[in-house]
């Protein structure tokens, strides 16, 4: 249908007649990908995405780049996210997760483990993690390299930055393995074949493995703790702990774990005791809390003989009254397996001694058990006789609490 003869058609609308602030509005919701193909659509655009303001908001998305920095290094947001890209673009959907996460534990371990900061390494440089890739002929994958372009693994010494864990005869505390200490351990023998060693413990010779490859029933990049089929008559049977299914979600998850608190802080190192909230039980003035762990050191699958841990903290209220005193008399035990089978255990004292509870006080106590099936659960009381009231005894609920293994592979050797 054609114009009305008296009417003017409209001039076409030119990107050059739009004003500056609404284009710079409309571009600062692009990602980073899309204003740099803006540059190239025409000069309009190219000065418009050039705007350095527009680049603050990637520069703290995915470099973490604060104010501060950005005034330290006396650079515009663009030259900034430019520089950074030149260095670390290959990283750029890990870096920000896996620099936060280092970030918090270097703060957290400088409140609670000190000493463990001056362990930590500094970075590695792209051609160093290349050089390992041509020495053990895999590639690691990007989160891996990422978290070494930040920190290097820590120095083989104790404690361990990946946790400790001691019973009466037995200590075990695991180190971050620096670069080229996990090359060196690179696995090619049957069993643990193109297996790359993550953690060490120099105590037991403990390690957690990452596969760089599917092969002998892994999946490429899985996290887990070897464990010989003391069973099968092929010594390269190996059944894996699964402990990780990429190394970003295996290293965030436990500094998630570190810096929420869930792992306690035991003379200056960090314990992998796992608490259950809801397990916490109250008698009168006294709370009796648990905390659990797997040692995979001390498992097998074949033959079934799975070993747990637990820690129990046993306080009185400090709101209680003084003649509340009382010392711990014995124990009873209830122990089930998943099959439903029940061991009974009653016996003088824990562990040897027969603490006294006081207002304030806390007393806490580790010790073990073992089951043949991947779970159980145990509960019971402690018995307590007063201190100004020698007739008197009571029992105190100590709550069920639950022991898990975790999820494991059958060697397919």
């Amino acid at each position: 249908m054609a114009a009305p003869p008296d009417m003017e058609p409209s001039p076409a609308l030119s990107l050059e007649l739009l004003p500056t602030d609404p284009l710079l509005l409309i571009l600062s919701f692009l990602d980073y990908r899309d204003l740099v193909s803006c540059c190239y659509l025409n000069r309009r655009l190219n000065q418009l995405s050039s705007h350095d303001p527009l680049w603050k908001r990637h520069c703290k998305k995915y470099w973490l780049i604060s104010d501060e920095e950005k005034s330290r290094r006396n650079q515009g947001w663009r030259a900034i996210f430019i520089s950074t890209y030149s260095d670390l673009g290959r990283y750029i959907h890990y870096y920000a997760t896996l620099k936060k996460a280092w970030d918090d534990l270097e703060q957290y371990l400088g409140q609670w483990c000190p000493r463990m900061i001056g362990s930590l390494k500094e970075s590695v440089r792209e051609e160093d993690l290349d050089a390992v890739e041509a020495q053990i002929h895999c590639k690691l994958p990007d989160d891996y390299r990422c978290s070494f372009r930040i920190h290097n693994g820590q120095k083989l010494v104790v404690p361990g930055l990946m946790g400790s864990m001691a019973l009466s005869n037995h200590y075990r505390s695991e180190d971050l393995l620096d670069i080229d200490t996990a090359a060196g351990g690179f696995q090619q023998r049957l069993g643990l074949k193109q297996c790359l060693p993550l953690t060490f413990c120099i105590h037991t010779g403990l390690s957690q493995y990452m596969a760089l490859e599917s092969v002998e029933g892994r999946n490429k990049y899985e996290i887990f703790y070897q464990c010989p089929d003391q069973m099968a008559r092929n010594p390269s049977a190996i059944v894996m702990f699964i402990t990780g299914t990429s190394y970003l979600e295996w290293f965030t998850s436990y500094v998630n774990k570190v810096v929420t608190g869930g792992y306690p802080i035991i003379r200056d190192q960090i314990f992998r005791y796992v608490h259950d909230k809801d397990c916490v039980a109250t008698t009168e003035d006294i709370t009796v809390s648990v905390s659990t762990s797997f040692l995979p050191e001390l498992s097998s699958v074949h033959p079934p003989h799975y070993f747990f841990t637990y820690r129990i903290r046993i306080e009185m209220s400090k709101d209680a009254l003084p003649e509340n005193a009382c010392q711990l008399e014995s124990r009873y035990w209830r122990i089930t397996n998943a099959k439903g089978d029940v061991e009974e255990v009653q016996g003088p004292g824990v562990v040897g001694e027969f603490p006294v509870i006081s207002p304030g006080k806390v007393y806490e106590y580790t010790s073990c058990t073992t089951f043949s099936t991947t779970s159980g659960y145990m509960e019971g009381y402690y018995t307590f006789h007063c201190l100004y009231n020698k007739d008197r005894f009571f029992n105190v609920t100590i709550p069920r609490f639950h022991m898990v293994c975790p999820t494991f592979k059958v060697s397919t050797a």
